[in-house]
C-alpha cells in the first residue's frame, strides 16, 4: 500500500489543501494519506472523489468532508462543525466529539463518532435516489437533531450512559428518515417536535440498526452484542407536509 504522510503544522488551511490536491494528482496509486499535526484547518477533503483513505491527526476544522463523493476519512481526536457537509458518498470515522450541524444537507454516506455531538445534527439530511445517509453517535446529541430531516438514518447510542441521549426539539420540522435513539425508559414529549412519533423498532427497523451498529463497534471497539443488547425506540415523522396547512388552502 502507498502511503504519503503530511505535516500541516502552521498551513492555511487553502495552502494545505492545495497541498492535498497536488499529492492527489501526483500519485495516482495513492491508497493512504496520513495529515499529521492538523489544528482546526477547514474543507479537509471537500469534493475529494478518491476511493481513498485520509488520516487526520489532530483536530479537524470546519466542513471536513464537504461535497465528499467517495473517500475515508479518520480522524483521530476530535472535530469541528459541519461535517459531511452536502456529502455524497463515503465514510467519515471520528474517534472523538464533533460540532453543530453534522450532516447538514446530507445526501449519502455514512459518519461515526465515538463521542458526542453538537446542536442541529442531520439538519436537513436526505435520501438521494440509490443514496442513503446515515449518522451514527456513540454519546451525546443535542438540541434540535434531525431538524427538517428529509431522508436517512440517525442512530444515537448515549454509551456514556445518559438515560436520554438526545435534547430537546428532536426531529422538529422532520418530514423524512428515521432516528433510533437507545434509551431505557420513555422519551418525554415535551423534547420532541410537534411532527414526530416515537414508537418500538420493527423486523426492518432491527435488521437496520444491527447493520450500522456492527459497523460502529467494528470501527471503535465495542461489544455490538452488547451495544444491541438494549432497548431502542425509533423516532419518525407522521406527515411529510407538517407545514403545508401554513402555505397551502
Amino acid at each position: 500500500m502507498k502511503k504519503i504522510v503530511l505535516n500541516t503544522e502552521g498551513l492555511h488551511y487553502k495552502v494545505l489543501n492545495e497541498e492535498i490536491h497536488k499529492v492527489l494528482n501526483n500519485n495516482n496509486d495513492i491508497e493512504e494519506l496520513v495529515l499529521e499535526n492538523v489544528c482546526g484547518q477547514r474543507y479537509i477533503a471537500a469534493g475529494l472523489k478518491n476511493k481513498m483513505k485520509i488520516v487526520i491527526n489532530g483536530t479537524a476544522g470546519n466542513d471536513l468532508g464537504v461535497f465528499m463523493d467517495g473517500a475515508t476519512v479518520v480522524v483521530n481526536g476530535n472535530a469541528q462543525d459541519a461535517v459531511g457537509n452536502t456529502m455524497n458518498s463515503g465514510e467519515i470515522i471520528i474517534y472523538g466529539n464533533a460540532g453543530d450541524i453534522i450532516g447538514y444537507g446530507m445526501r449519502g454516506g455514512e459518519i461515526y463518532i465515538k463521542g458526542d455531538v453538537g446542536y442541529r445534527v442531520g439538519i436537513h439530511m436526505k435520501a438521494y435516489k440509490d443514496n442513503f445517509p446515515v449518522i451514527v453517535i456513540g454519546g451525546d446529541a443535542k438540541d434540535f437533531l434531525g431538524e427538517y430531516m428529509a431522508g436517512g438514518l440517525i442512530i444515537v447510542l448515549g454509551l456514556n450512559k445518559n438515560n436520554t441521549p438526545v435534547g430537546d426539539f428532536v426531529g422538529t420540522g422532520m418530514h423524512g428518515g428515521k432516528i433510533f435513539v437507545r434509551t431505557e425508559g420513555n422519551l418525554e414529549k415535551c423534547i420532541l417536535g410537534k411532527e414526530v412519533k416515537v414508537v418500538e423498532l420493527d423486523k426492518e427497523d432491527t435488521e437496520l440498526l444491527k447493520k450500522y451498529i456492527d459497523n460502529f463497534c467494528k470501527h471503535f471497539g465495542f461489544d455490538n452484542k452488547e451495544v444491541l443488547n438494549s432497548r431502542f425506540v425509533k423516532l419518525y415523522p407522521y406527515s411529510h407536509r407538517p407545514y403545508g396547512k401554513l402555505y397551502a388552502y
